[in-house]
């Protein structure tokens, strides 16, 4: 587990990197729904519809590749090969924050509109039903170890000289009626909006395709690790929408 010094390094890193976090994903929610910062997804009058689609496109591509591709396990094999265990998720969390981060900075408007609603009240109660969305995100995480899915606690019992082991599979509150509801607030975020632009509307469809992938690759590696439990579990709860529980003998994996 290396000195005491090398491991108050990595601890510090953690910090940075859960400090990075923090910042882009409150940067997000402004971006998300056009309030408080400089620069949101449906702000700017636009300077070319093929230049913005390119742009915007392949930045968020490139969020959906890395996003996807340092969460495989044989790509933490081969990153740990170079630095601690414990700094691993520390340096996934900031890859992913930096290019999240690159993507909202550098986004080109693509501001025609395809539906905006004015009236105040109904308007705030859309950007209302949006923050339940991120509030249902950030719940979510705590219920499955906040600070393990952002690394803090790894570089902590690394500080400690203490060996991480992984959260057990459990299920509690959400959990109990979707299998994904940290994916269901993201969702309930990014398309509840007074404002639809273009621009929105790419934002939110490329989101939504790389959830839906990701999940069913997440699910796949859950079966590998937890096995008949998580099979179970699938059998019984739906995806994300909380429908009635599936008899037996239905097709597995609701919507």
């Amino acid at each position: 587990m290396g000195g005491t010094g090398p491991r108050i390094g990595v601890f510090a890193f953690g910090m940075l990197a859960y400090l990075a976090f923090f910042v882009t994903i409150v940067y997000a929610i402004g971006f998300v729904n056009n309030i408080v910062v400089p620069k949101s997804v449906s702000s700017g009058t636009g300077d070319g519809f093929v230049a913005a689609l390119l742009v915007n496109l392949s930045m968020m591509i490139t969020f959906a590749i890395q996003h996807t591709v340092m969460a495989r396990s044989w790509f933490k094999r081969w990153l740990t090969r170079f630095m601690p265990l414990s700094m691993e998720r520390s340096v996934y969390v900031l890859a992913s924050s930096a290019i999240l981060a690159v993507t909202m900075l550098a986004w080109r408007p693509m501001p025609m509109q395809l539906w905006s609603v004015d009236q105040p009240i109904a308007r705030w109660t859309i950007i209302g039903v949006s923050m339940i969305g991120w509030a249902i995100v950030f719940y979510s995480s705590f219920i499955i170890s906040h600070f393990d899915l952002f690394g803090l606690r790894q570089v902590f019992l690394n500080l400690l000289g203490r060996r991480y082991e992984a959260a057990p599979f459990k299920l509690t509150s959400l959990y109990k009626i979707v299998r994904h509801p940290l994916m269901v607030g993201f969702l309930i975020a990014f398309w509840a909006t007074p404002l639809m632009t273009l621009g929105h509307l790419l934002f939110a469809t490329v989101m939504t395709a790389y959830i839906l992938i990701g999940v069913a690759v997440e699910e796949r590696d859950l079966v590998a690790q937890f096995g008949e439990a998580y099979l179970s579990y699938r059998r019984r709860t739906p995806r994300f929408v909380p429908l009635p529980v599936r008899r037996s003998g239905e097709a597995e994996g609701a919507a």
